[in-house]
């Protein structure tokens, strides 16, 4: 379902915010290469500041990211230009953050991973999907908090006494949990 654009139309400007490069990176190419022309943004932060310099037509926020989620960012961005097209993405899906997000004006939420076809899709789509929200299969309990715990650590840049900090948990206790494989799905 690719759009294609008229000769003399003017590119549809999607502003892209998430804080993983590597996704905003192909993401980005793969959305120019379907006729956007694409602004990124690696933190609520910066994509409010883009968006007031050049007011997107479409907007792709991640859920969780460093400083300010992109729940708090949609609203802010629905203010620039109440017609824009937002859509959550996440790797933490729940029935409650996706009823959040479309309750803030989110046209749509999409779980990660996602692809160029999948997010277009969903932008471009009237109505928010409620059954494709959550996955058929779920992460477990135990894996969302192996993922949790990585994601985090990696926010501290591998320092095991910072994490266990943010974590609130005792140092020990989180080194425990890094030596057990990651739990499967």
């Amino acid at each position: 379902m690719t759009e294609h654009l008229h000769e003399g139309e003017e590119q549809p400007h999607l502003l892209l915010v998430d804080d993983d490069p590597t996704f905003t990176r192909v993401m980005a190419r793969a959305m120019m290469r379907r006729g956007f022309r694409v602004s990124c943004a690696s933190s609520a932060e910066e994509g409010l500041m883009l968006a007031r310099q050049d007011v997107p037509d479409y907007a792709v926020l991640d859920l969780k990211m460093a400083g300010d989620s992109g729940l708090v960012l949609l609203p802010k961005l629905l203010e620039l230009d109440a017609e824009m097209r937002v859509l959550i993405l996440t790797g933490y899906s729940s029935i409650a953050t996706a009823v959040e997000a479309i309750k803030r004006g989110a046209c749509n939420y999409l779980c990660k991973p996602a692809d160029a076809d999948d997010v277009l899709t969903a932008l471009l789509s009237e109505h928010a999907d409620l059954d494709s929200l959550v996955p058929e299969n779920p992460m477990s309990v135990d894996r969302l908090q192996w993922e949790h715990i990585q994601r985090v650590l990696n926010e501290h840049d591998g320092n095991i006494s910072a994490t266990a900090r943010a974590l609130g948990m005792h140092r020990r206790t989180l080194q425990r949990k890094l030596q057990k494989r990651p739990v499967r799905r």
